[in-house]
């Protein structure tokens, strides 16, 4: 069996420390929540929120299809051979459908076509219909096709550009998946594997209406492509000895900072935590050391060793930690000093201005604690379900009733309390939501509630 490299390179998985994408988190037989945005003020009493049920509508693929909520939207997805159908539906009262389509697969068998699933992702007035690696931008009002790229599209703030990546490799390095041969592999834009990384990286900017390039900047090597905090359409580059920050509107180099080797080690990757650049140092897809940079002027801040961890890695999102799950240690970002130790028994997830802590054994969440002391603010007994969302926003929470009927409540900011939201009235299953309603699996098709804060 062949060793997969976890190198530079936009297939990478998410590194321990960065929020992986919210699709990623549905488990089977567990309710996964998305966040939903409620305004909260200091010590204000709690107050009502209005729950509403709007209506259901079909899950033409099934009653394990997967389905997604995004830019105010419902998409449900059909697949058949080599095909798959996604259909658009609004949030009205009742919801309706508002447009169907049609996505073909270069896949050898619908297997391929499940593994690779869809994930939309809403950029202004247009979707971006991923498919395994190629994207097809979509207008989101009418579901007509704008362009189409055969690598991952990255948007960025503004949601009027967005980057893509093209890796170029030494002929002849294409790796024989029929052999099986061991060996490291190195992952094209395309999803292609090699044998050998690529010789150079081009990292180009396009307008998302049209697809048309704006600028491209090259780097040997693989490299990591991320949206830089702050609201501005700004890159962060990462190659294998230096760090830029690019000017996405024109592609220029706005800072650039060289990056030594640590212990004899080069940047392997790399991620944007609580608003800072952190990178990792390492090789065989081993981390050693750390390193935290200012996104803005990309000056390193601190850098320190990481323990091995052979077995029973802790999970960290959001945060920077180091240790074991014997002594987990949570840093300051700007400084790398250890602000506090967690528990033995948990992993940790930075989520809506609270750390969530999540039992290792179950995956369910036990409670939320303060960034800055670790210390409990609210107690999560009895909310027994799985919680996700975006790390900016407050919590929702899920929890069963009698008959197979679900509560939902959310953390309302800075009030250190749980607030009941509503009740589905009937059993419910892989639930999601956005900034003003829930949608749910049931028999049949999704259920659909709006709330009001």
């Amino acid at each position: 069996m062949a060793v997969i490299e976890l190198d530079l390179t936009a297939e990478s998985g998410p590194a321990p420390t960065a929020p992986p994408p919210a699709h990623r988190y549905r488990l089977p037989g567990l309710v996964l929540v998305v966040v939903l945005v409620l305004t909260a003020g200091g010590a204000a009493p709690v107050l009502p929120v209005l729950w509403r049920y709007l209506g259901a509508v079909p899950a033409p693929g099934g009653p394990e299809a997967p389905f997604q909520l995004t830019g105010g939207q419902v998409y449900t997805i059909a697949v058949s051979e080599f095909e798959r159908a996604i259909t658009a539906w609004s949030l009205t009262e009742p919801p309706r459908e508002l447009w169907r389509k049609s996505l073909t697969d270069e896949a050898t068998s619908s297997d391929d076509i499940w593994m690779n699933g869809i994930d939309a992702q809403q950029a202004g007035d247009a979707v971006l219909l991923s498919d395994g690696s190629r994207t097809t931008v979509a207008d989101a009002g009418t579901g007509g096709t704008r362009w189409t790229s055969l690598t991952p599209i990255t948007p960025l703030p503004g949601n009027r550009l967005g980057v893509v990546q093209e890796h170029k490799f030494r002929a002849g390095t294409v790796y024989d998946q029929a052999s099986g041969e061991p060996g490291m592999l190195y992952f094209s834009s395309t999803g292609e594997p090699h044998t050998q990384p690529p010789l150079r990286t081009d990292v180009r900017g396009v307008d998302l209406t049209t697809g048309r390039p704006l600028w491209t900047v090259s780097a040997p090597g693989s490299v990591d492509v991320m949206v830089a905090p702050g609201g501005e359409p700004d890159v962060l580059l990462l190659s294998s000895d230096r760090l830029r920050r690019i000017d996405g509107e024109t592609g220029t180099i706005e800072a650039g900072v060289s990056l030594p080797a640590i212990d004899g080690t080069r940047p392997m990757s790399g991620g944007v935590v609580d608003g800072l650049m952190r990178v990792d140092y390492g090789s065989q897809g081993v981390v050693t050391s750390k390193a935290n940079h200012s996104a803005e002027t990309l000056e390193r801040l601190w850098s320190r060793p990481v323990p091995e961890v052979v077995l029973d890695p802790v999970g960290c999102y959001g945060l920077f930690c180091t240790g074991d799950r014997r002594a987990l240690d949570v840093l300051d970002p700007r400084t790398g000093a250890v602000r506090w130790r967690a528990p033995s028994d948990v992993d940790l997830m930075s989520h809506g201005g609270y750390v969530i802590e999540v039992a290792s054994e179950t995956g369910l969440p036990v409670r939320l604690v303060d960034p800055v002391t670790g210390r409990t603010r609210v107690d999560l007994s009895g909310w027994r379900a799985e919680v996700i969302g975006d790390a900016d926003q407050p919590i929702v929470l899920r929890r069963s009733l009698d008959a197979g009927a679900s509560e939902f409540g959310v953390v309302l900011s800075r009030r250190d309390a749980v607030q009941p939201l509503g009740l589905t009235g009937g059993p419910v299953s892989d639930c999601t939501s956005d900034e003003s309603h829930v949608v749910c699996r049931t028999d049949g098709g999704l259920r659909i509630w709006a709330y009001q804060g």
